[in-house]
C-alpha cells in the first residue's frame, strides 16, 4: 500500500466519516475514540465533517503508555504483560474510552507505524483495532505496507470501514 491517491473502487475518508455519521445519527448515538498511533487521525477526520457535534463526544490521544493508564485507565500491567501493540490493551482503550466519555461508540487504535519500532513479533504496519458499539466489544489486527504515512492513512480508513460496518 501506498500513500498515492485512493482507487476509484475505495471510499474517500470524508465519505466514510459521512457514513458512520448517518448511522449513528440514526441510532442517536455519540462516538468516542482512543488513538495511539494515528495520534489523533480519527478524531480529526470526524470533526472535518460540518455537525460532527451531533454524534461525535470526543477524543482520547493516548500516544504514551502512561496516557494510555492514566486517560483510559488502561491498567499498566496489562501494558506490561503483553505490550501497548496488542488485542488486550487495544479491548481495554476501547472500554476506556467508553468509561470516560458520554458516547455508546468507541473506536480505538494502537500499532506500529514505523519506520522504527517493529520487531518480529509486531512488524512495522502492525495495529490492533478494539472497537465498543453497543456494548459489544470487537478487536481485530491488521498489518498495513507502506511507509509511516501509508500505516497511520490505511489505519484511519480501516477503522472507519468497521466502524460503518459495525453500525449498520
Amino acid at each position: 500500500m501506498s500513500s498515492e491517491l485512493p482507487s476509484k473502487d475505495e471510499p474517500s475518508t470524508l465519505a466514510l466519516v459521512g457514513l458512520v455519521a448517518d448511522l449513528l445519527l440514526k441510532k442517536q448515538w455519540m462516538m468516542a475514540t482512543a488513538e495511539s498511533c494515528t495520534g489523533g487521525m480519527i478524531s480529526a477526520a470526524c470533526t472535518d465533517l460540518s455537525g460532527s457535534s451531533n454524534w461525535f463526544e470526543r477524543g482520547f490521544v493516548t500516544y504514551s503508555d502512561a496516557a494510555k493508564t492514566e486517560l483510559l485507565g488502561v491498567d499498566a500491567a496489562l501494558i506490561k504483560k503483553h505490550g501497548a501493540v496488542s488485542d488486550e490493551v487495544a479491548r481495554a482503550m476501547a472500554q476506556g474510552a467508553i468509561a470516560h466519555a458520554r458516547a455508546q461508540v468507541a473506536v480505538a487504535v494502537t500499532g506500529v507505524a514505523g519506520p522504527t519500532g517493529g520487531s518480529k513479533a509486531k512488524p512495522v504496519g502492525t495495529v490492533w483495532f478494539g472497537f465498543m458499539v453497543g456494548g459489544q466489544l470487537i478487536s481485530e489486527m491488521k498489518c498495513f505496507d507502506g511507509d509511516r504515512a501509508a500505516v497511520r492513512t490505511a489505519t484511519l480508513k480501516h477503522a472507519l470501514q468497521r466502524l460503518a460496518q459495525l453500525l449498520a
